[in-house]
């Protein structure tokens, strides 16, 4: 061991575990052929291709997450919707992010069967697969869903890469819901 005198300056090289990406500037659908993509694209002017909405999420951290959600709820606040991946895009963060117990995706829940329950940790979402219609819904949020589908999550096994804080919480949090 050495001791090295206060007076003297030391250098420390340091490589970063983790360098966050950066921000996202813009989005816009992309069609190649009969396909259609997500194009998100960065501040530093690289983009990204998604197919689906998932698979932003297992790439996205939460700021990530609420950039884009910022970018699209400015657009749609003043123009229409046109596309139908406009429409899905917009509707999935609404419904993350804007909550309301009069929503479709609420109100018509009852009868509906849950087939896959499954977290993102990275960017703090859980999604439900139900019968028609697939629920994306940010962790440490409330959310309308009934005591019936409640008891279906429970039973369901949340899927997750490894072993979470993030997915005990959220399971006590739903467990207590259901008891209320």
């Amino acid at each position: 061991m050495k001791i090295i005198p206060d007076e003297e300056e030391v250098a420390i090289d340091a490589i970063p575990l983790y360098v966050k990406s950066p921000k996202i500037v813009g989005w816009k659908i992309y069609k190649e052929e009969r396909k259609s993509y997500y194009q998100i694209m960065r501040a530093n002017g690289k983009s990204q291709m998604y197919m689906i909405f998932s698979q932003m999420l297992k790439s996205f951290d939460r700021e990530d997450l609420e950039d884009l959600y910022k970018l699209v709820k400015a657009k749609y606040e003043s123009t229409r919707l046109v596309e139908d991946l406009d429409l899905l895009l917009w509707g999935n963060l609404k419904t993350m992010f804007e909550p309301h117990v009069e929503d479709d995706v609420w109100r018509q829940q009852q009868g509906y069967k849950v087939l896959n329950w499954k977290l993102y940790e990275s960017c703090g979402v859980h999604s439900l697969m139900l019968q028609s219609v697939q629920i994306y819904m940010l962790v440490e949020k409330k959310y309308p869903l009934s005591p019936p589908i409640l008891s279906q999550i429970l039973e369901k096994k949340l899927i997750i890469d490894y072993k979470s804080e993030m997915a005990y919480q959220l399971v006590k949090s739903i467990n207590k819901q259901l008891k209320k």
